[in-house]
């Protein structure tokens, strides 16, 4: 069998058979209206009125068995409960497990009310092109191309988190910044949310590094990378030879000797020189990734000093928490989980609930107050005040995409991250403005970056600056400066009548200066 059915009483245990009713279906994309948001609406658990005589149906797909079983169980259970706390006798909910062949079409032809489910973008595809265009699904996908034509989802957008810590960048007065991200199409896109980003929140994006998540060698050439460890040890290498050379081949004199001893004796204690061109590093992967390439990081000279460290609610719920040496970076993070939610799942299930887990909850309850709503599907699902659920505010967008309130976490090293900001309580004030529809996934970018020149780090006698010279590391600029627009000077006469253009005061025009006749410039590292 591909699915399991049973209806929701009030008390658990009651296993049934399913019962059929007819299915009146309507476009609900279309008779959606047009409200402006205003205070979010209470999630309605419990306490359904039942007077309708027609029964209600809802399908879901959930992966039941195969590798994915352990997620799909999880959802299942807090369906399970929500069903059991709060619907009538007039509803009835059907399994339908995606891990077997057929699932999808057999739930469909039960012509159920609303679906729920399924977890994954390749059978949101599915349910997509083959239901009916009225019918209305809650997936879990967070893909935004699964999405649309009533396909919806629970989950949380990737968009989301990366814009939302963002918004906390720009606040901290980020200037410039760099990505760290996994070599994935989901590390791509949110690399790509935070180059958009970054124009809408004023600051300057100037590197992009990948890497392949869990590869120690390939996480370890992405630090050094960013961090210019080549051009910063090259600078120091160059630094030394030059100050060897100044007190081997040069008269000097007593002071001139201490200071350019003082200053060799201080950059041989390091193997780099000079400073990183950002202030702040944002990290898209998971913890584990992130904590390793931090401390490649660190090994490469760039630390918490240097510039402030930013992640997504990949973190959320991971052991990064204890990490020490990440102190003071920041996350976004979906609130706090309802208490009374965690207990009741936790004594049912005998473990704590996962983010999914609580979406289907919401799912379940969203579903049964669509059914029993007086508003149209669209009008309830749709509502641009959102809702507060388990998870906190949401809210479901007619092209499908969700979006979810999010808090700004610090982490402290004592395993318990500390709220810095808390998530908005209502979307009245728009939360977001990246639509992940519209972001295309971002190519690797190398480090833009004037270079670092020895010469800009030491102190050498003023006689001596035209026989010792450096070349620049590092350096690799491709967006020049603007040139400046310059003004013709206009003179006006006594009686203001008649402006006359003067040539005379007309500024000069000045040459362009080769920076090849400074220092030579080294393009890349």
């Amino acid at each position: 069998m591909f699915m399991n059915r049973f209806f929701g009483f009030c008390t658990l245990g009651l296993i049934l058979a399913g019962c059929s009713g007819d299915y009146t279906s309507r476009d609900w994309s279309t008779d959606y209206g047009t409200d402006v948001a205003g205070a979010p609406s209470q999630m309605q658990y419990g306490g359904f009125s039942d007077n309708a005589t027609d029964n209600h149906r809802v399908a879901v797909l959930l992966p039941l068995s195969g590798e994915n079983a352990a997620t799909g169980r999880a959802i299942r259970t807090s369906i399970e409960i929500a069903t059991l706390q709060s619907a009538p006798q007039s509803m009835s909910v059907a399994f339908y497990d995606t891990a077997r062949d057929g699932a999808i079409s057999e739930a469909l032809m039960e012509s159920p009310e609303i679906v729920i489910g399924p977890v994954f973008a390749g059978d949101a595809r599915i349910v997509r092109a083959t239901k009916p265009m009225e019918m209305p699904v809650l997936s879990f996908t967070s893909d935004a191309t699964a999405l649309g034509d009533g396909v919806m989802t629970m989950n949380l957008m990737p968009t989301n988190s990366v814009e939302a810590i963002a918004t906390e960048m720009s606040a901290d007065g980020i200037k410039k910044f760099i990505i760290l991200a996994p070599d994935t199409a989901s590390g791509r896109l949110m690399a790509g949310t935070a180059k958009n980003a970054a124009s809408i929140y004023n600051m300057d994006l100037i590197g992009i590094f990948y890497y392949t998540s869990g590869n120690s060698d390939s996480i370890k050439d992405a630090a050094a990378a960013a961090s210019m460890n080549a051009a910063r040890t090259a600078a120091n290498t160059r630094a030394r030879e030059i100050l060897s050379d100044i007190l081997t081949r040069e008269r000097l004199t007593a002071i001139e000797k201490s200071s350019l001893e003082i200053q060799l004796e201080k950059i041989s204690k390091s193997d780099t020189l000079g400073t990183i061109p950002y202030d702040g590093i944002l990290f898209l992967g998971g913890a584990a990734d992130t904590t390793s390439i931090a401390s490649f990081l660190r090994y490469y000279g760039v630390a918490a000093r240097d510039a402030r460290m930013y992640g997504t609610a990949m973190w959320d719920g991971s052991n990064i928490t204890s990490d020490i040496t990440m102190s003071g970076a920041k996350f976004a993070a979906l609130p706090e989980m309802s208490a009374t939610f965690t207990d009741v799942y936790s004594r049912v299930a005998g473990n704590a609930p996962s983010h999914l887990a609580a979406f289907g909850y919401d799912a379940a309850n969203l579903a049964m107050g669509m059914m029993y709503s007086q508003k149209s599907n669209a009008a309830y699902l749709l509502d641009p005040s959102g809702y507060v659920g388990t998870d906190g505010l949401f809210r479901l967008m007619p092209n499908g995409d969700s979006q979810r309130a999010l808090r700004i976490m610090q982490l402290n090293g004592t395993g318990d991250a500390t709220v810095v900001r808390a998530a908005p309580q209502n979307f009245i004030r728009p939360i977001y403005n990246i639509e992940q529809r519209h972001i295309a996934p971002a190519a690797a970018m190398a480090l833009e970056s004037d270079g670092i020149n020895p010469m800009d780090y030491i102190r050498i006698p003023e006689r001596l600056r035209g026989t010792y010279k450096s070349k620049t590391f590092g350096a690799n600029i491709t967006h020049p400066a603007a040139p400046v627009q310059q003004e013709n000077i206009t003179v006006l006469p006594e009686d203001d009548s008649e402006p006359i253009a003067a040539t005379d005061y007309e500024p000069v025009k000045l040459e362009s200066v080769d920076r090849t006749y400074i220092d030579s410039v080294e393009i890349s590292e």
